[in-house]
């Protein structure tokens, strides 16, 4: 008993960046085939909190699994009113359209900005809904994917051979994407979110109030692909079991899908 609380002690006062190392070397163990309580032997962890980060990765995938920093956001002296947060998530909830009514790929601060601009004459800065987007959980960071291209790791032979001949195919970097889908735990429910990055990481997205369906990532590729010739990495959803979604892609001849494997670690 003792030594189990020393351990939760312990846990409580490790950094953020210490902690999240841990939990995440506590889903690969589980990855690997380890029990729960070997993960909390290894790492330190409790059994619970080993438990915790585990659920976190089989619903949100890697993104998932480190905590969120606690207190306010740096340089956010005032929260945005609950009138404004309204329209936000319901834009979010809805499918993007650019001014001329094209359908975007994703919802980006720019475009939510000049939204709450245009018809509801409130000006908001990208940078504060950014923040907003932090706060709510819904920031998600572009994967370093350049970074694995000398690494003799799984996740660096998985970039050369899946990735790197798509992205050699395209030579403009707003050609190359990356995104995927998860689970958003927020205080009114839980949303899911398909995530996107463009060039120089400018995040995109949508949210919904269950787990998308299969026309959600038609329209979003579709977008995509409207804007030419286009390589998108994805994590997070198995469309080779989507009729509908595979379809689609076949008959595609300049888009193209790279699935990330479940077990690959893209977030370090």
């Amino acid at each position: 008993m003792i030594k189990g609380l020393c351990s939760k002690l312990a846990t409580k006062h490790l950094s953020p960046e210490v902690l999240n190392e841990r939990r995440k070397q506590a889903v690969r163990l589980r990855l690997d085939g380890y029990t729960v309580a070997v993960a909390s032997q290894q790492t330190g962890l409790s059994a619970p909190t080993v438990s915790a980060a585990w659920k976190a990765f089989r619903e949100g995938g890697w993104a998932a699994v480190p905590v969120k920093p606690r207190g306010r956001l740096k340089g956010q002296a005032n929260v945005l009113s609950a009138d404004i947060q309204a329209l936000l998530w319901q834009m979010l909830y809805q499918e993007p359209q650019d001014n001329l009514l094209h359908t975007m790929p994703g919802w980006g601060s720019a475009d939510l900005a000049e939204w709450l601009n245009t018809y509801h004459a409130v000006e908001l800065s990208q940078r504060a809904i950014e923040h907003w987007w932090e706060a709510e959980g819904l920031k998600h960071e572009p994967w370093r994917l350049n970074h694995f291209a000398k690494q003799r790791s799984q996740e660096g032979r998985w970039f050369r051979k899946s990735v790197l001949p798509r992205f050699a195919q395209l030579k403009d970097a707003d050609q190359r994407w990356q995104g995927g889908v998860r689970r958003v735990a927020h205080p009114s429910g839980s949303i899911y979110q398909i995530y996107l990055h463009g060039s120089r990481g400018r995040l995109l997205m949508r949210c919904f109030k269950k787990p998308p369906e299969a026309k959600a990532y038609v329209a979003v590729f579709e977008a995509l692909a409207s804007l030419g010739a286009a390589a998108l990495v994805f994590h997070g959803a198995l469309f080779s079991a989507s009729p509908e979604v595979t379809a689609w892609l076949d008959q595609q001849p300049s888009f193209w899908l790279v699935p990330v494997p479940a077990d690959l670690v893209l977030d370090e």
